[in-house]
Formats: structure tokens, sequence, C-alpha cells
């Protein structure tokens, strides 16, 4: 018992045991400096700069475009090209069941039995006779609201092909926020960037056909409007759309809600374009944001 507490007081005196690293001058043998180190000296110092390496590496690889180099991991196109390609896989596998449900019931009605449609669930379809109008108080508000920012602008009822003019389209707000970055064309932003509140819904700035819905690498989740007079508004940054393509949307409806996605973003905001007949144009000409 002795001979084993002896032998760790004396690994313990040799790891405290100080000693004196000197630096001396070559020509003069002057004694330029010292340091004064222990063995446990040494290996919190190993440790730590063990520890601050792999915490070194472990970012880059985490953060940075280096762990597209290590073997096997996807770059940026190959992610998009399997996130393409998982929804391409959904939309095949609906198909196939949708092809087997109309040869099932085909045979069916051979048979002389009814046909199933078990694809479109319909036990969740309401009566007509049972949905009950009424108006909440969020709806009122949001009627005094409208109401109250429309009054000053002007719009024209009935307008003919040749007195056409932009001026005179009734525009809807699609966010009301703060411009960070305005229309600036020679610098390749044919829009405007708008920072709202968080969780800020995006509506239509005019009625017409969402002509695209998609998520890409650079912009996020984008919805595209075609308008009437060979007019089209974009959306870009979203964080979730409501609207999908082909579907038709009124003016103010709401499309999506305002995020943060994409690479080419800094912040929660939304990016919106408008163009006319392929040409940008600056939405603060015709929108009061």
């Amino acid at each position: 018992m002795a001979k084993t507490r002896n032998k760790k007081n004396g690994f313990l005196r040799k790891l405290m045991q100080k000693y004196r690293l000197v630096v001396l001058n070559e020509e003069s043998y002057e004694e330029v400096g010292f340091i004064r180190l222990s063995r446990l000296n040494i290996l919190g110092i190993v440790g730590f700069l063990t520890v601050l390496l792999i915490s070194l590496v472990y970012l880059a690889i985490a953060y940075t475009p280096v762990r597209e180099l290590i073997p096997g991991y996807p770059d940026a196109m190959m992610s998009h090209h399997i996130r393409q390609n998982a929804m391409k896989l959904d939309s095949l596998q609906r198909e196939l069941a949708m092809r087997d449900q109309y040869f099932m019931n085909i045979n069916r009605i051979i048979n002389g039995d009814r046909p199933e449609d078990f694809l479109n669930d319909t036990t969740s379809v309401q009566r007509p006779d049972e949905i009950v109008f009424a108006r909440s108080a969020n709806d009122s508000v949001l009627r005094q609201q409208v109401e109250a920012e429309e009054q000053f602008r002007l719009s024209i009822s009935e307008q003919s092909a040749d007195s056409y003019e932009l001026h005179d389209i009734h525009f809807f707000t699609p966010v009301e926020g703060i411009i960070t970055n305005p229309f600036n064309p020679q610098e390749n932003h044919f829009g405007i960037d708008l920072v709202a509140g968080p969780n800020e819904v995006v509506k239509a700035a005019l009625d017409g056909t969402v002509t695209m819905a998609t998520w890409t690498l650079e912009t996020g989740y984008v919805i595209q409007i075609q308008h009437a007079n060979n007019m089209m508004s974009v959306y870009k940054h979203n964080a979730e759309l409501f609207k999908s393509v082909g579907l038709k949307v009124s003016a103010g409806d709401v499309i999506a809600v305002i995020g943060n996605s994409g690479e080419l973003t800094t912040g929660p905001h939304l990016h919106f374009e408008l163009w006319h007949n392929g040409v940008p144009l600056n939405p603060t000409d015709y929108i009061v944001f």
C-alpha cells in the first residue's frame, strides 16, 4: 500500500517538476530569455492545440466548400440533381399508382362492378349546404385597412387596349416594409429588396396565373405570376409557397410567406421584380410600399 502511494506521489512530482528552457546568444552565450515548463504544462499545451486543430478542421468541413473535396460528398450541382430526381421519382410513383387504378377500374367495369377512386380522398369534403360564411373580426379589420389604403389610389375601371398605360394599372402592394436594396439594373438587380416583419405574408400584385412555383439554389422558393398586357411579377427568397403552377390568383391573394431561402440572401426579405414586355421595371414607380 505504501509503495503504491509512493509511486503515485513520485509520478505527480515528475509531472509538476519545473524545467527551464533557456535561449542563449550563439556568439556571446548571453542568456536572452527563458521559459519555465513542466511535463504537465506540455501535456496541457499539446492537448489544447489538438482540440483547436480538430475544431478548425470540423468548422472548415462543415461551413466551407472544402467539404465538397471529400470523396463521396455531393457538391451543389449534385445536390440540386438529387432533389430534382427525388421530385421526379415522387411524381413517377403517383403516375404509376394512377395507371394501376385506371386498369383496375377498367377491370371492375368489365366485371360489372363499380369503379373505385381511392387516389382522391373525399372523406374530408364538406357539403355545400353545410358551409357557413361568417365574417371574422380579423376580416373586418383587414377590410378597413385595405379601404383606408385604397381610397387615395387612382384606378380606371374600364379601359381599352388603345388607351392602356402602365400608370393606369391598379397594383396591390405585395409586402409593406422597408426597401433595403433599390432597383439597379446596372448591377443586375432587376427588382427591390423589402424587409418586413417575421412571417409576413406575400400577396399577388395583380390578377394572373402562376407560371412558376419552385425552389432554386440561389433564390430559394420563387413564385412567378403572368398578368394581362404582358406584365409579369416575380417573388423570391420566400419561406413557403401557397400556390402551385397553373392556378389563377387575384390581386391581394396570399401566395407565400417572406423568408430567407437561397444562397443570394443576407437575411429575411422579399425580392420583388416587375416586368413588362421582357423589360424590368422599377416597382417603386408604380407601387407605394
